[in-house]
Formats: C-alpha cells, structure tokens, sequence
C-alpha cells in the first residue's frame, strides 16, 4: 500500500486521472490564493471549491491562512467532525495541499489522554484515600473527589445498623460537609443493595425525578442523572456513592460509570481499612487501659506513688509492672503493695504481666501471708509452657500512729531500699528465689517501722542496669541509686519516685534501656486531719 504522505509530496499532475480520483483529498491554488484543481475527494470536502475560485471563499479559515503564509509547515485543523494534517507542496508558483485524514488518530490519542488522565487521577486519589486512617476524613476525602471528577455533587453513606447513616456530601467548588441522616436507603433505588454491597443498577434505569430530598444538596436544583455504586470493603462493604449530574448535563456514559467504579473500589478499600484500623485501636485502647500501671494515692493513711517507662519509648506497655490494693479484711487497714518484672519486653511480656496481676488479685484473700501467695502464683505459672518468670516484691503497709509499719517479701527481686529521715540509705533484709522457675519457692521477708518523711523505695533492675553517662556504657548502678535516694530524705512518695525515674532517664540519654518501674512507700510527715463530712479517715498535712 503506497504511503499517503509520501504520495503527496509529488507535484501534482493535473491532467492525470489517478491524481484527481485520489482517495486522498488534494487541491492546487497559486500566490494569489486562486484554486488551480482539486481532485475529487477535495471537492466532497469543499463542496463550494472550484478552479478559478479563492480559497478563502471555499475552504476552512485554518487551511487559507496557511497558504497565505507559505511558510511550508504542516498544518492541522478540522473540517466538519473530521481531522486533518494539510502537506504542502510548492511548485512553481504554486502549492498544492495534500490533506491527510487524522480523524481515527486524533480520536485515539483523545482516549489515550482521557485514560491517562483517568490513571493519573486514580493514583492521585488512591494516595490521598489513604493518607488519613480516620473515616470521617476518610469520607470527606472521597466525596470531595467524586465531586470535583466525577460528577456535580456526591453523597458517600457509611453502613450502619440503627438506621441512622453516617453521610457525608459535596457539591464541586464547595466544602464537605458531614451529617446523619435518619433514613430507608431504599427510597432511592439501588442504595439499599449498594450498601449491602450488591452491583450497582445502571444509570439509565434511574428517574432522577424520583430522587428523594435528602439526596440532593441544598439549592442544587434539577437533576439530571444518577449513579449509585457500592464502596467495597474488606471483606465486608464500606458504603455507597451516589453521584448526582445537573439536569443541563449529558447523562453518565457506560465509560463514565465504569470509571465511577474503579474509584469507589479504592474509596472503600480506604473507608474500610480506616474502620478496621479505628476497631483495632478502641481495642487496644481498651486492653492497654488494664495492662498500664495504676495510678498511685494516699491510702490507709499511707503515701503510695509509683512511675512507670516501658523499653522502647514507642510503647506504653511492658514486662514492669507495680499494683496496690487496699485491704479486703473487714477491719483492716492494711495494704499490699506489689512491684515485678517479668522476663523479657514488649507486647509478650505485658500480656504475662497482665495475666500475673490478675491472679495476684485474685489471691488477695491471702495478703497477710506472703509466702503461700508466692507458693500458689508460682504453681500458676509453672503451668505455663514457656520459659519466661518473673521477680517480684510484696510489701504489705499499715499506719500505727505516726509511723508506717511494712512487712516487705522479695521472691527473686532486688531488695527494697530504705531512706531515713538523716538521709540514710539501708537495704531490707529480704530474699528469695525466682517464681515461675522451681516447682517451690523459698523466701524471708523483713519488718520495716518508717518514722514520718522516711520512704522504702521498690525498683526494678531496669534502673539500676541503665547504661549511659558521659562514656555512654556505664551502669546507673545500685551506688548512684543508693546516692540519689539519700537526696530525697523528707521528701513526698511523688516526688521521690519523680527524682529517681528522672535521674536514670537523664544517665541513659538517648540510649537504649530495659523497662525501669519505681514505688516509693512514704510515711506522710504531719498530723492526721478528719475527712470532709467526717466520713472516712481523711489525710494528712505536709
């Protein structure tokens, strides 16, 4: 097949009958814009063309003004629905205009453009979908770009139970704007199934007529056309699209409406991963809630406080725990304190923690006698298939007067230290061994009397193997701690626990540490004042 551009770069021969029935439309015109010949394809072009006429009279605009320029470039214009690129080709003092029909081309590379423009914006939209794992911006999100590309307004509903649906709608140029709408989804056809994640029904089988009220945005005016597609999730669906074409507007092509899909699947893909990612925190919100230290108080007369930081600052949870309970004997004013560590960091250590402190409240019946509570918690976790154990220290506190008696039980756990009210530093003569290892334990415990100001300090080896200091590798060590507390004679349960969890923060820097916890029980300096409305036993002054 000859090549239709090379073709025309031949002067034409005006005489030959080839040239004339050429399916190629081609004419002839001199310097003075005057029609020499034209062949047949060109006279169906330009009906009104001829010899002897001008071609501004006969032609397009676009096709004189380039033979009045002759400057020998190609040109490209339209005639009629048809594209076309005009060769020129001089000869003599004249040219003739070969015209080569572009029209398959141009409508080609207008598709290929639209999709690309299309690829480029589902990326786009992709991106910015998921660039929130909140729903509710997650929705604003979506419906502000259906809006702006794929119709005049949108409606996204989330799925609900109750009827009340979470919504979220937009009108192109304008912002989102969220609200509940109390409504059946099946007044409008289509959305009931849409959001059960069923297919979605065709536009054309839509009335936009019989659109209910709460579709439309307020002072949108006539609708034109509908569509209503599913927001698929994972799994489950996410909710539905409705987009909405002023009545001036051509209806959704099939194109159009297979576009509107794509989008809504990455739309719902982003709403369901940003509910899933919303369960799964209140989850862990929840379950963090019972796995971190409590907060410490006043209690039975006595100063308990208590400071906690996990391994990796990233975290909230660890292997370190620290519990107080107030007496269960009617009568009794006696407290258990409770200070631990388990082996290990991290998610696994805290679920054990977790596990620990709920069997040590369960065996609170057994306060008074530390080691059966440490016989039965350790036959507990030898029970269990891993290897991990734990350290631990009960310190069982009752006021008497204006001191603070302590009964104090390490089991595998450094010795709690005593700061007096001189500034002396003293460790309780307490040991034992690790639970969770040996089918027995054996432990001694000690008799503490704290006058007022002095504090018994519980602590985890955390504190004491944090590395760090000026060379980076030393210890913290039971030294400096043992320094340190002495500073902190007189001093309230807080604010011990402040300065110690401060002192070891401060030596490590920006180095790595294993879980540190603190517990200082202070015997409050001061005397006892009545509670308000005289019920209870009140609190001391400072």
């Amino acid at each position: 097949m000859a090549d239709p551009v090379r073709t025309a770069r031949r002067a034409p021969d005006l005489g030959d009958r080839g040239w004339a029935a050429a399916p190629m439309a081609a004419l002839s015109a001199d310097d003075g814009g005057v029609v020499l010949a034209l062949n047949e394809t060109a006279r169906t072009l330009f009906p009104t063309a001829g010899p002897g006429r001008l071609l501004a009279d006969t032609v397009a605009d676009w096709l004189a003004g380039a033979h009045d320029r002759r400057d020998g470039e190609v040109v490209r214009g339209e005639v009629g629905e048809q594209a076309f690129a005009a060769h020129p080709i001089p000869h003599g003092e004249a040219v003739t205009w070969w015209l080569v029909d572009e029209t398959d081309a141009r409508v080609a590379q207008d598709a290929l453009a639209r999709e690309q423009e299309r690829t480029a914006f589902l990326s786009d939209a992709s991106a910015a979908l998921l660039g929130s794992l909140n729903l509710e911006r997650c929705m604003e999100v979506a419906a502000r770009l259906a809006a702006q590309h794929l119709a005049d307004a949108a409606l996204v509903l989330a799925p609900t139970t109750s009827g009340n649906y979470p919504a979220v709608s937009c009108v192109r140029g304008e912002e989102p704007t969220r609200s509940r709408l109390e409504i059946d989804p099946d007044e409008l056809p289509g959305l009931g199934e849409a959001l059960q994640g069923f297919p979605p029904v065709p536009s054309r089988w839509l009335d936009p007529d019989a659109a209910p009220g709460w579709v439309l945005p307020s002072g949108f005016g006539p609708v034109g056309s509908i569509v209503v597609t599913p927001l698929p999730g994972h799994g489950v669906p996410a909710g539905a699209l409705v987009l909405l074409r002023r009545g001036e507007r051509a209806s959704f092509t099939d194109q159009e409406e297979l576009f509107a899909r794509l989008f809504a699947a990455r739309a719902g893909a982003a709403m369901s991963a940003a509910r899933v990612f919303a369960l799964q925190a209140s989850i862990t919100d929840t379950l963090m809630r019972e796995l971190l230290p409590p907060t410490l108080e006043q209690l039975g007369g006595v100063e308990f406080a208590g400071r906690y930081r996990p391994a990796r600052d990233g975290e909230r949870i660890g292997g370190d725990f620290y519990d107080v309970h107030s007496a269960i004997d009617a009568g009794s004013d006696e407290s258990l304190a409770v200070l631990g560590d388990v082996c290990g960091k991290g998610l696994d250590a805290a679920v054990l923690t977790g596990k620990i402190r709920t069997t040590l409240r369960a065996l609170l019946p057994m306060a008074g006698d530390h080691q059966g509570l440490l016989n039965l918690l350790n036959r507990t976790l030898a029970d269990r298939r891993d290897a991990r154990f734990v350290t631990l220290v009960l310190a069982s506190a009752r006021r008497e007067g204006a001191t603070v008696r302590l009964r104090v039980t390490c089991a595998g756990h450094p010795p709690p230290l005593i700061v007096r009210a001189d500034g002396r530093v003293e460790e309780a003569d307490t040991r034992g061994s690790l639970i969770g290892v040996l089918p027995e334990i054996e432990s001694t415990g000690a008799d503490i009397t704290l006058d007022p100001g002095e504090t018994c300090l519980l602590y985890t080896d955390g504190i004491i193997e944090a590395r760090g200091g000026p060379l980076g590798d030393a210890m913290f060590g039971e030294d400096r701690l043992r320094r340190s507390l002495a500073e902190c004679a007189n001093m309230p349960a807080d604010a011990v626990v402040e300065r110690i969890q401060m002192l070891a923060s401060q030596w490590i820097g920006r180095g790595t540490h294993d879980d540190m916890a603190v517990l200082a029980i202070t015997a409050p300096r001061g005397q006892h004042l009545a509670a308000v409305g005289g019920h209870g036993r009140g609190r001391y002054t400072a």
